[in-house]
């Protein structure tokens, strides 16, 4: 349950920043654009905090070699599904969702590492303290 709440919070942070139905931030912004309301600077400085948190707790718990395992793996996925034409690189509407898809399950990997870890592996991770 634990996994599906983190993925849950990855799926809300990616899809609130940018998804392809015109109701992110990233299309509230550039309605705007150049000009930048407040209320518009708290949510982009929140998210960037929030987006900071969750890439530094991926990158710390999977490591630079497993963030590139990861996205090795979800790229041999997409290559998969458009050789067997699950999935049409011309459709770019369905490539975008896919790989925001991917993006949110890396950060919830990251997120729940430590906890995949100690199920599996019977160890648990503790940050070092000077």
């Amino acid at each position: 349950m634990g996994f599906l709440a983190r993925w849950a919070a990855a799926i809300a942070l990616v899809l609130a920043t940018y998804n392809p139905t015109g109701t992110s931030f990233v299309h509230w912004v550039a309605e705007t654009f150049p000009k930048v309301q407040p209320l518009q600077a708290v949510a982009g400085v929140a998210l960037i905090g929030v987006w900071g948190f969750f890439v530094h707790s991926t990158r710390q718990a999977l490591g630079t070699f497993g963030m590139v395992v990861a996205v090795a793996f979800f790229a041999a996925l997409v290559w998969l599904a458009v050789s067997r034409r699950w999935l049409s690189l011309e459709d770019t509407g369905a490539i975008t969702w896919v790989v925001l898809g991917m993006l949110s399950f890396l950060l919830a990997l990251g997120l729940s590492w430590s906890h995949v870890q100690k199920r599996v592996a019977g160890t648990t991770t503790v940050d070092e303290v000077n």
